[in-house]
Order: C-alpha cells, then sequence, then structure tokens
C-alpha cells in the first residue's frame, strides 16, 4: 500500500518533539489521500528508539542502520531515504523542517525525481500551504510529481497521539562511506540547563532594545523557566549567540508565552514566533510593529519595567 513515509529525527538517544509533529503533518495527508502513515528511523544503533514510534499511531517502523547514518551526513541520508521509498512505494516522504530536514530533503527529491514544498503550515488533501516571501504570503500550493517530498513548520502541528503498536521492521541499505564527498569532522553541541529554544513553554526574547545587555532577560526566564531568544540584529552585534537567534533565518518557536522586550518586530523576526500562543512586547516605541500581533502591550523601559515584573513574580511564587 502506498504510503506517507516521515523521517524521525534523533538525538543523544531521543527522539526529538518535531518528530512527533511532522507525523501529525504526515497523518492528515495519509487520511486525506487514502494512504498509511509509516516512520523511518535512520542512523547507528537507533534500534531502541523504535518502540517510541511503534506506539505514536503509525502503520509501520523502518528501521535503517549503517556505520555511515552515524552523523545524519546529508549524502547518506539522501540515499538511504530514497531507497528506501523507492522500496516501500511511499509517495509521499516528509520531515520536519529542521536544520537537519532542511539538510538532506532536497537531495532525497532530486534522487526521486519529486517536486518537493518546504515548511509546510497547513493540508487540506493535496493541497498544501506554506509560507512565500518571508512570511509575507501563505501560498497554497500543490506537488504534481508522482511522488512528492516536503518539510514541515513543527510549531503548526500538535504533536500526534501516542496508541497503537506498529510493526518494526529493518531495512537494509548499501552506502559507500569511502566515497561520500563530505566527511564528519565534529559535533560541538551547546548544553543548557534551559528548556530547549523551540521546545520551551515560556520564551523570553531579546532585541536592540536591550543595548546588549542581556543580564535583565536572562534574570527575567530564569524566573519564568524560560528559555532565551533574540533577534537577528542583535546576533549579528554580537549580543547573543547565533543558538538565540528566532526569526526566518533562525527558530521557528510556538511557546504557550512569548515575552519580548526592546524588540521592534521586524518581519525576520515576527516569521519565527508569531505563531506563540500568547505574546507579550515591551517597548518603547509605540508605534513598533510588534505591538500588531501582541496580545498584551506595554509601553515602557525595558530596564525598568522587566524588574518590576520579576519582583510581581516573586511576589505570586511566595
Amino acid at each position: 500500500m502506498a504510503s506517507v513515509l516521515i523521517i524521525a529525527e534523533h538525538r543523544e538517544g531521543k527522539i526529538l518533539a518535531a518528530t512527533y509533529s511532522a507525523l501529525t503533518c504526515g497523518k492528515q495527508i495519509a487520511d486525506a489521500n487514502g494512504l498509511s502513515l509509516e516512520v523511518a528511523l535512520l542512523g547507528k544503533g537507533v534500534e531502541g528508539l523504535a518502540a517510541d514510534l511503534a506506539a505514536r499511531s503509525v502503520a509501520k517502523v523502518h528501521v535503517v542502520e549503517h556505520d555511515a547514518l552515524e552523523h545524519g551526513l546529508s549524502e547518506h541520508m539522501a540515499k538511504a531515504v530514497a531507497d528506501l521509498a523507492n522500496a516501500t512505494d511511499a509517495t509521499w516522504i516528509g520531515a520536519a523542517s529542521t536544520v537537519q530536514g532542511r539538510d538532506y530533503l532536497p537531495r532525497v527529491a532530486a534522487r526521486l525525481d519529486a517536486g518537493m514544498a518546504t515548511n509546510v503550515v497547513a493540508v487540506d488533501g493535496n493541497k498544501l500551504t506554506r509560507p512565500m516571501w518571508a512570511d509575507a504570503v501563505m501560498a497554497e500550493v500543490e506537488i504534481t510529481t508522482a511522488k512528492k517530498v516536503f518539510t514541515c513548520r513543527p510549531t503548526e502541528f500538535e504533536p500526534i497521539a501516542e496508541g497503537g503498536s506498529a510493526e518494526v521492521a529493518k531495512f537494509d541499505v548499501e552506502l559507500d562511506a569511502g566515497a561520500a564527498k563530505v566527511t564528519f569532522a565534529g559535533l560541538e553541541l551547546v548544553k543548557s540547563e534551559r528548556p530547549a529554544l523551540t521546545e520551551a513553554n515560556v520564551v523570553v526574547a531579546g532585541g536592540r532594545g536591550t543595548k546588549g545587555d542581556f543580564g535583565i532577560i536572562e534574570a527575567l526566564a530564569d524566573e519564568l523557566g524560560a528559555a532565551i531568544g533574540s533577534t537577528r540584529a542583535v546576533v549579528d552585534a554580537g549580543w547573543a549567540p547565533n543558538e538565540y537567534q528566532i526569526g526566518q533565518t533562525g527558530k521557528v518557536v510556538a511557546p504557550d508565552l512569548y515575552i519580548g522586550a526592546g524588540i521592534s518586530g521586524a518581519i525576520q523576526h515576527l516569521a519565527g514566533m508569531k505563531g506563540s500562543k500568547v505574546i507579550v512586547a515591551i517597548n518603547k516605541d509605540e508605534e513598533a510593529p510588534i505591538f500588531q500581533v501582541a496580545d498584551y502591550g506595554l509601553v515602557a523601559d525595558l530596564f525598568k519595567a522587566i524588574p518590576e515584573l520579576i519582583e510581581e513574580i516573586k511576589k505570586a511564587k511566595a
């Protein structure tokens, strides 16, 4: 039976939350087109993660293990996914629109001679909605090739429900690590006690209004148990590390609560946070564009408003 095949993403022995959202997107496509929903787990020594996926309302879990897949290099990932898609008659092949997904899925599309839609935010049968021109336009598109490749914006889809006990099957793939044009040199993961920015329930973000003083942003984030974000301008200025960047060229977040302090609301940044459930903006400029998307807006100096807010939070906790 033809299927929708979602490629799972994992790190340090855990399935990333974005995968569960990608499965929901895949399920919507599968239900609308009478297809089965299947998921693939690629890597080295990853079979132990299959049980988690098998309990997520999918029809089948494919485990593809190979030494060359240990570090997720795009050349090997693309060949393995394309081979699996051909062998299993998958007509839709997708993954979350993460750094890794955006890296290898275009190669998959090229190998399958397939059309591709990126950053899908909604599904209506065969039609997919995706942002264009920095989120200025939401376009409804249709992929007309026999096989279709897509990435989806995980913040736009709820995690797929648990339940079920799918079959787990191994798939053998032939890969030649020596023939690769890219080799693995190393991986430096940023370690933090704060929640991951893309998975946090609360995000406190700072913009140019912080004048490079992120201590006040960190203090508020500490009180709320929040992740810290920033704008591209702040990162470009060297005031915050790259991993803080939210926006079109950074990370997409959709927390329950987003607090933006000293952020004007450039389109680039709004593209990465406007899916947040509750948006609070603090800015001295009452004309700042971010107030147009904010649920609550405070026209104030953040260096005065945030300490007062922290004190009120402490009182509420006492």
